[in-house]
C-alpha cells in the first residue's frame, strides 16, 4: 500500500488540529525556518514530515497572506516602495527615489548623485551615451566616479553654446562625462535655438553637424534634464526672452527637454520655435533602451509628468515629493493635469 503526503494541516506529532489553527502554525514555523534560520526547503520538509513541494507551496501563501512581508532597504538613501509604484504605474524599466529633505537645493544635489550613481552601477553600460547640457546634467557630471565607463563614447544631444554666461559647466556636460569615464566627447558647436529655421537647416546639412546628430540618434541610452518655466536655463543662456517664456506658459507650455518646450501631454508647443531648435528631438527618445530623465523640485514635476505621458522617459530619477505627485495620476487619464 502506498503511503500517502504528510497533510500539512497536521502538527509534527500527527495529532489533527484545527485547519485555520494549523495552518497559521504551520506557516510561521516554515517561514521562520526559511527566512530566519537559513534552513534549505529540503531540511524544513525532513524536519517537518512535508515534501519540497508543501514547503514551497507554504512559502509563497505566507508571503500572499501577509505572514511574510518581504522590505527592501537599500543601503543607498532610496524610497524602494515609490521606485516600484513608478515602475509599475508608468511602465518604467527603472526608477530612482530619493527621500526628500524640504530643501530644493538638497534634494536637487541627492538626485544628482543618485543619477551618477545608477548609471556608474549600470551592469551593461553602452560604449555610446547621450547627454544634455543644463545645471542638472552638470550636477550629474560632478558627482560621477572616475572611471565609471572606459573609453566610452559621450555625445551632446543638442546646441549648448551659451549666448550669456550662467552657471559654471552646464555647458561643458559631455566633456565632463567623458573625462570622468576615460573616454571621449562629440559635441554640438553651435546655438540650441537659433534666429531662423533656415539656419538651423543649413546647420544640419554641415557634415559636422550632421555626425553629431548621428551619433545622438544612434545613441541607446540618453541621460538628460527637465527645464521648468521658472528659472528656465535657456531664458538664462540668452536663447528666449522672459516675454517669451510668458507666452509659452499662457499657451500652455510646462518645461522643455532637450530644448524643446512641451505642453501637459509632452507634445511641442510652438512648431516655429521647435524649427529653429537644434538636436536630437524629444520623440526619439522613445525608442532608447535607457531614455534616462533626472528632475527635481516642485517646480518641474509638471514638466516630469508630460515627460511620462509622452513615453520620453523609462528611466526616472527624482525625489520622494515627485515621485508621490506624479503617482497621483493615472496614466489612462490624458487631461488630469
Amino acid at each position: 500500500m502506498t503511503a500517502s503526503a504528510p497533510d500539512p494541516a497536521r502538527a509534527a506529532s500527527g495529532t489533527r488540529l484545527p485547519l485555520d489553527e494549523a495552518r497559521d502554525h504551520l506557516l510561521v514555523q516554515v517561514a521562520k525556518m526559511y527566512f530566519q534560520l537559513d534552513r534549505t526547503q529540503a531540511d524544513i520538509a525532513q524536519a517537518l514530515g512535508l515534501t519540497r513541494w508543501q514547503v514551497g507551496r507554504l512559502l509563497s501563501e505566507a508571503r500572499e497572506t501577509g505572514v511574510v512581508r518581504i522590505e527592501i532597504a537599500p543601503r543607498a538613501n532610496r524610497v524602494a516602495a515609490l521606485e516600484a509604484a513608478l515602475q509599475r504605474q508608468w511602465r518604467l524599466r527603472d526608477a530612482v527615489v530619493v527621500p526628500s529633505e524640504g530643501d530644493a537645493a538638497v534634494d536637487a544635489g541627492a538626485v544628482a548623485q543618485a543619477a551618477a550613481a545608477w548609471l556608474a552601477g549600470l551592469g551593461e553600460k553602452p560604449a555610446l551615451i547621450g547627454v544634455s547640457w543644463g545645471r542638472t546634467m552638470a550636477a550629474v557630471a560632478r558627482a560621477l566616479p572616475a572611471g565609471w565607463n572606459p573609453g566610452a563614447h559621450v555625445v551632446l544631444v543638442n546646441g549648448a553654446t551659451a549666448l550669456r554666461l550662467t552657471s559654471p559647466g552646464i555647458g561643458t556636460v559631455a566633456e565632463a562625462f567623458a573625462q570622468t569615464a576615460g573616454g571621449s566627447a562629440t559635441l554640438f558647436p553651435a546655438p540650441a535655438i537659433l534666429g531662423r529655421a533656415e539656419t538651423r537647416a543649413a546647420l544640419e546639412a554641415d557634415p559636422v553637424i550632421a555626425a553629431a546628430l548621428d551619433l545622438a540618434r544612434r545613441a541607446p541610452l540618453v541621460i538628460f534634464g527637465m527645464g521648468a518655466m521658472q528659472d528656465s536655463v535657456l531664458a538664462a543662456s540668452g536663447y528666449v526672452s522672459e516675454a517669451d517664456i510668458s507666452r509659452l506658459k499662457a499657451a500652455g507650455a510646462v518645461g522643455d527637454i532637450l530644448g524643446r518646450f512641451l505642453d501637459a501631454q509632452g507634445r511641442i508647443l510652438d512648431p516655429a520655435l521647435d524649427a529653429r531648435t537644434l538636436g536630437l528631438r524629444p520623440e526619439l527618445l522613445v525608442t532608447r533602451r535607457h531614455a534616462v530623465g533626472v528632475v527635481s523640485g516642485a517646480t518641474k514635476q509638471a514638466v516630469a509628468l508630460a515627460a511620462l505621458r509622452a513615453r520620453l522617459v523609462n528611466v526616472l530619477v527624482t525625489d520622494e515629493t515627485t515621485a508621490r505627485h506624479l503617482l497621483s495620476f493615472n496614466p489612462g487619464v490624458p487631461d488630469a493635469c
